[in-house]
């Protein structure tokens, strides 16, 4: 009886260190846009709780006294108002902003750096050299940059240049052209007058 006594004392201690062992599965970490919800919904609280009815009454207290139903019936829609007007307002800088998106992109980047064997960059404690880092590569890049766009332009000027001195070479070899018809011109004009002159009878 004492065996089975044990054995059946056995099991349930088993099974709770069974069931102790595998514990609760951690909660999944809550996003940014949720978070933002809550600490938004936590600020309405807040708010209702600072402006309490008790607090309202104080401050009109005379037309309380007169007309306690329609006072709460005033703070109660004064409040839904009020925090109408509030998640209203929200929920517009929340569209302008795009914060839904911004939570999501911030959401996915923190996932992606999870899964990063590199350690993540933390500063050195000298200013100095942690800007020096940071803006080192940047501006190495810019001068690459920078490079590129002055042989582009340097390339631009070089074919602009041969373009300006063809120009000036045709133009030379267009006024050779005209003064050798002219000379040519006057050439063949001379000669006419010669030729007319030979023709004439003397006087």
């Amino acid at each position: 009886m004492a065996a089975a006594g044990g054995d059946g004392g056995a099991g349930p201690a088993e099974d709770a260190g069974a069931d102790g062992g595998g514990g609760p599965a951690p909660a999944a970490t809550p996003g940014r846009a949720q978070v933002f919800a809550t600490v938004v919904d936590t600020f309405l609280e807040k708010l209702v709780a600072a402006g309490s009815y008790q607090r309202f009454v104080n401050c009109y207290r005379c037309f309380y006294k007169l007309q306690p139903q329609l006072t709460k019936s005033i703070y109660d829609q004064f409040i839904s108002q009020l925090q109408a007007s509030i998640k209203e307002e929200i929920q517009e800088v929340k569209n302008e902003g795009n914060l839904e998106g911004l939570f999501s992109s911030l959401d996915k980047i923190v996932e992606e750096a999870k899964d990063r064997e590199e350690p993540a960059w933390r500063p050195s404690g000298i200013p100095e050299d942690d800007v020096r880092s940071s803006m080192v590569p940047y501006l190495l890049k810019h001068r690459s940059h920078l490079r590129r766009v002055l042989r582009e332009k340097e390339e631009e000027n070089r074919k602009v240049a041969e373009s300006v001195l063809m120009g000036r070479d045709r133009i030379a070899e267009l006024q050779q052209l005209i003064q050798a018809r002219q000379q040519a011109w006057q050439a063949i004009s001379k000669e006419h007058q010669e030729l007319i002159m030979t023709f004439q009878e003397p006087q």
